[in-house]
């Protein structure tokens, strides 16, 4: 599976990342639980809880771009945080296409998590 280059272990309600933050690394839920929220209107919105083995903190890392949502410890919750080097290498393995087609998907899971959260407040077009 994924090469880990360290564990960390966090407390109910820690945070791990905030939403527009830099996205230099991609987690594993290792144990425990993980909320994936975004703040719309003032108000926060969990769109998923993550559990063992899930990972979180992709989007981010493949557009290159800040994070789209917070990540947050539900109970006590350890991470993996998967080695840079051993993903970039794996990610420049793939073919300049093929990386533009994963861009591309990122880039559009992000906006449409966006117009989904911002529809589900009552906020939406």
């Amino acid at each position: 599976m994924f090469k880990i280059a360290s564990y960390e272990t966090f407390q109910d309600g820690q945070i791990i990342f905030e939403e527009g933050s830099n996205g230099d690394w991609i987690y594993v839920v290792e144990e425990g639980e993980v909320e994936i929220s975004k703040k719309i209107g003032g108000q926060r919105i969990v769109i998923e809880t993550l559990k063992e083995n899930d990972i979180f903190g992709e989007i981010a890392y493949i557009d290159k771009t800040p994070r789209s949502a917070t990540a947050t410890a539900k109970g006590t919750a350890v991470v993996g945080i998967i080695d840079r080097d051993f993903f970039d290498a794996e990610f420049n393995k793939i073919s300049a296409d093929f990386q533009r087609v994963l861009k591309t998907v990122a880039f559009r899971l992000r906006t449409t998590t966006q117009k989904s959260v911002t529809a589900q407040n009552g906020k939406g077009d």
